[in-house]
């Protein structure tokens, strides 16, 4: 009886788990902690560092986050993942995180090298980055968007599941 306790709860907890700590991670560090830096730093080129490191961070702790939820989710819906909606927004989550990651986020570093020692924003990149800048946060709140339906979704519909199984 207790295993059979453990068999069918533990995957269900660690699966929310994972996925809250995921899309925690993202709202927090997107919309609470690099707000608070720009804010509470004087200088935005210390603050932009430290957001880029946190970005990079959070980046790959998304992947293995999420890469987690994507094998809870297959191996729930063995061959019907596919066709499940949440299936798929993991998989945009992790294309958007890995084109932040190896995509946006190099690019603009390589941008900050090339005006260094000055601030990019006080140099003829200044344009690039803007623009590099707003297609990332644009993406990113896309990725949070997308992150908390997932988050919602599975966590309104496995309390109904029977036997941990539900239809979408």
């Amino acid at each position: 009886m207790i295993s059979r306790f453990f068999a069918r709860h533990v995957p269900v907890a660690l699966f929310q788990t994972l996925l809250t700590f995921w899309v925690g991670m993202i709202w927090t560090i997107g919309y609470l902690v690099v707000p608070v830096l720009f804010y509470g730093l004087e200088d935005r080129m210390l603050a932009g560092e430290v957001a880029g490191r946190l970005f990079f961070l959070s980046g790959w702790l998304g992947m293995g986050l999420g890469g987690g939820v994507f094998v809870f989710l297959m191996g729930r819906g063995r061959f019907s993942a596919p066709r499940r909606l949440s299936f798929w927004l993991v998989v945009v989550l992790l294309i958007l995180t890995a084109v932040s990651l190896f995509g946006i986020q190099p690019l603009m570093a390589h941008l900050k090298e090339m005006a260094a020692p000055r601030d990019v924003m006080d140099s003829p990149l200044r344009e690039r980055f803007v623009t590099w800048h707003g297609i990332s946060s644009s993406l990113y709140l896309l990725h949070s968007l997308l992150a908390a339906v997932l988050l919602w979704r599975e966590s309104t519909l496995w309390p109904a599941a029977p036997r941990g199984e539900r239809e979408e």
